[in-house]
């Protein structure tokens, strides 16, 4: 199959030299004529060849000569826009103006635009951040946030965006190698997914948050359980810089990870400790934590393993009585993680079942400010940090999401863009033509680290540059600072109306003095000792 796919990729190649030969023979025998084709293929047959050695675009090396009509398109899709009226969302996962911003910033080029915004400003549910008239200076440095609570040794300064977990397997060795490089040449963080600590993380020299998913990959027994002696080995490692506990995942909440067994190379089998060729499924959730009970100890227990390094628990928010439950045990027990990733259900996947993308999961928005409200009514959000995850790729994105209450955020679809993915959606079949998200090693070569990685870290700096520029023209320069009254939306009725209007803001303790009435209810249905609600009669009066 390998070799049918590849004789496919190179067959324009190979019909441009047959048709210079055929076109030669031509010309001697029958017609001067026959010439001008000649020249013709000639000229293919040399693009085909600087195509094969050019290490600039992965999707020539290869495609060559076809992929050029990629390139093509992408010129020629500005014209197309103006004249029949295209919509800027196409059904992708982001709309083509947020896809050429990526691209553009990873190109090293500043993201400008003529005249006015596309958008129908005064639709329902649009959104915006309400500018102050004393804008404050940008900050020369870029903003971190130190993550690492009372019981952690080993606190990271976390910057305002970092790459969200994409697993080596998932994606190829070049492109692990790639994101890391330029995570390193940029100081943020990389998130190695559940898919283990692998050698091309490590090789990267990156500032890695090793995440630790239910398949305990890298550190699992053969039977799959978690190993804690191979985990505190290799947690020593000073490249980790952070645990993630991952609990689930925005694109399929309640879902293990699967990984076809066509991918499950050597390699990959090492990195996970399984066996290669075979389709790894993860289960759903993790054996050695199934009360939030045992899940803050298991937090706990990993922070000493690692030394004192800052632990953290990822999950797309569902009831709310369960993150109320988690509050309880935290205090109960004297445990806090240090950080808390929450994933939106638009976050994206390799491949999920459509049931899971559409239907199931709660959005960013509301995780996030479900999760912040928690803590703080808790009084446990200051020794706390908050993470978000979920279709961040611009400076706004990052700065709305620290509105709502997180310190960081975390993107994968973007850095993917930025790496040079062009969303073929072939993730799942090893077939990926930019060599992103395959194992085929003839698919992955094409791919060239040093380009790649200089993309991603050009990308990243001017994104978090633009979020900063943005915080000072609201008038602040620190995430602290934001307020949810700078953030507004439009409303049905045709008015505004923002954020600290629209949602419920809890203070500081207030659950442990006086749950308010939108939250008693969820506040006593929670417990301790299960992540189910507590039976109606059981509850306290």
């Amino acid at each position: 199959m390998n070799s049918i796919s590849r004789a496919t990729r190179y067959i324009s190649l190979a019909l441009a030299v047959c048709g210079a030969a055929l076109s030669g023979t031509a010309a001697l025998v029958v017609s001067a004529w026959w010439w001008f084709a000649v020249a013709l293929f000639l000229f293919l047959t040399a693009t085909g060849v600087y195509d094969l050695v050019q290490r600039r675009h992965a999707i020539l090396r290869n495609y060559p000569i076809v992929g050029h009509m990629r390139f093509a398109m992408e010129r020629l899709r500005p014209a197309v826009r103006q004249y029949f009226g295209e919509s800027n969302v196409d059904g992708r996962p982001f709309s083509r103006d947020v896809r050429d911003l990526v691209y553009q910033r990873a190109k090293g080029l500043e993201a400008q635009k003529a005249f006015g915004t596309e958008r129908d400003v005064y639709r329902p549910g649009h959104e915006f951040l309400v500018t102050s008239l004393a804008p404050r200076p940008v900050p020369e440095r870029p903003v971190t946030v130190r993550v690492g609570g009372p019981d952690c040794r080993e606190p990271y300064d976390m910057p305002l965006l970092n790459i969200s977990a994409m697993s080596f397997g998932a994606l190829s060795g070049p492109a692990v190698r790639a994101l890391g490089e330029g995570a390193r040449e940029g100081g943020f963080a990389l998130d190695t997914g559940e898919g283990g600590l692998s050698d091309h993380h490590l090789a990267s020299k990156a500032d890695l948050v090793w995440q630790i998913g239910t398949g305990y990959f890298g550190c699992r027994t053969p039977d799959g359980q978690f190993d804690a002696k191979l985990f505190a080995a290799r947690s020593a490692d000073p490249a980790v810089k952070c645990i993630l506990l991952k609990l689930s995942q925005g694109a399929k909440p309640g879902m293990g990870g699967v990984l076809p067994g066509a991918k499950v190379n050597a390699a990959v089998a090492h990195a996970r400790g399984v066996q290669p060729g075979r389709t790894v499924v993860s289960p759903p959730n993790h054996p050695t934590c199934p009360t939030p009970r045992a899940l803050v100890r298991f937090v706990a227990w990993l922070r000493t393993l690692s030394g004192g390094k800052p632990v953290g628990i990822k999950l797309c928010v569902g009831s709310r009585h369960e993150v109320l439950a988690l509050c309880k045990a935290m205090i109960e027990e004297g445990i806090a993680p240090d950080f808390i990733v929450v994933d939106g259900a638009e976050g994206g996947t390799g491949a999920a079942p459509l049931e899971f993308t559409d239907a199931l999961g709660m959005p960013l928005t509301d995780g996030l400010i479900t999760m912040h409200n928690a803590l703080v009514g808790s009084g446990l959000r200051d020794a706390v940090k908050l993470g978000a995850s979920g279709r961040i790729a611009t400076g706004s994105d990052i700065v709305t999401r620290l509105v709502q209450g997180a310190d960081f955020t975390n993107s994968a679809r973007a850095m993917l863009l930025a790496l040079g993915c062009i969303q073929s959606q072939q993730c799942h079949t090893n077939a990926c033509p930019t060599g992103v998200a395959t194992q085929d090693p003839r698919r992955a070569q094409a791919l060239n680290v040093a380009d790649k990685a200089q993309r991603v870290h050009r990308y990243q700096k001017s994104t978090v540059r633009n979020a900063q520029k943005i915080m000072a023209s609201l008038g602040v320069q620190y995430p602290h600072e934001l307020d949810p009254a700078m953030l507004h939306r439009r409303m049905p009725n045709g008015l505004t109306c923002s954020y600290d209007i629209l949602h419920e803001w809890l203070a500081e303790h207030e659950l442990l003095a006086d749950p308010p009435y939108g939250w008693s209810v969820d506040w006593h249905r929670a417990s301790a000792d299960s992540f189910a609600p507590i039976p109606p009669r059981s509850r306290p009066l």
